[in-house]
């Protein structure tokens, strides 16, 4: 960790992970600022409702393209980085460089991690990704509540991370992504006790 080259991974990181392409897509394509629009998050759910379903999956894939990136680089050419890199890219999500520091909640961001750690560092695909994808999607069937469904599947993989028995630091930044997540969803976390966070109505 002394290596100059493994703070350049998390420089790395987080710049790629503050590119925020709810901001990008909505301008381009829409010529919406989707921060004065909603609930103001630059994330994939936000992009949904304000633009509508296919700015919305396109918005979720590229922010948890970024994180496989992240972590595929760094996997290759400074593996003692990669973890480490993965979570500063989520951290960018949330807090970006380039629009003021004010982002998303790191959802699908954190799913892009898991699907390029399941992959390139713990080998177990299933388990860590098509597993907590199928949680997600089944909470969210049940409850139609976005926040409820992905504050569950990414407790459920540090569950699993921990059954597995992976590299601690691997169950730990599971479970930093886990309390990071949660904390981004605190507005979502009141409305739920108050009864009045909004549902989905696509499924």
């Amino acid at each position: 960790m002394d290596s100059i080259y493994f703070y350049i991974a998390i420089l790395f990181g987080y710049l790629l992970g503050s590119i925020p392409w709810a901001l990008v897509i909505g301008k381009v394509f829409y010529k919406t600022d989707i921060r004065t629009k909603g609930s103001g998050n630059l994330g994939g759910s936000n992009a949904g409702r304000v633009l509508g379903k296919k700015a919305g999956v396109a918005v979720t894939i590229m922010d948890a393209i970024k994180a496989v990136v992240v972590v595929v680089v760094c996997h290759f050419f400074i593996p003692e980085a990669t973890i480490f890199a993965g979570l500063a890219c989520c951290f960018g999500h949330c807090f970006p460089i380039f629009a003021n520091f004010k982002g998303g909640k790191a959802v699908a961001t954190t799913m892009g991690y898991f699907l390029a750690v399941s992959i390139f560092v713990t080998g177990h695909f299933f388990y860590q990704f098509i597993l907590i994808l199928i949680i997600f999607f089944v909470l969210l069937y049940i409850t139609k509540i976005v926040s409820i469904s992905s504050m569950s599947a990414i407790l459920a993989a540090v569950v699993i991370s921990f059954i597995l028995k992976n590299d601690i630091e691997i169950t730990l930044s599971f479970l930093a992504l886990w309390i990071f997540v949660v904390y981004r969803h605190k507005d979502n976390i009141k409305r739920l006790l108050n009864g009045t966070e909004k549902k989905i109505t696509w499924m």
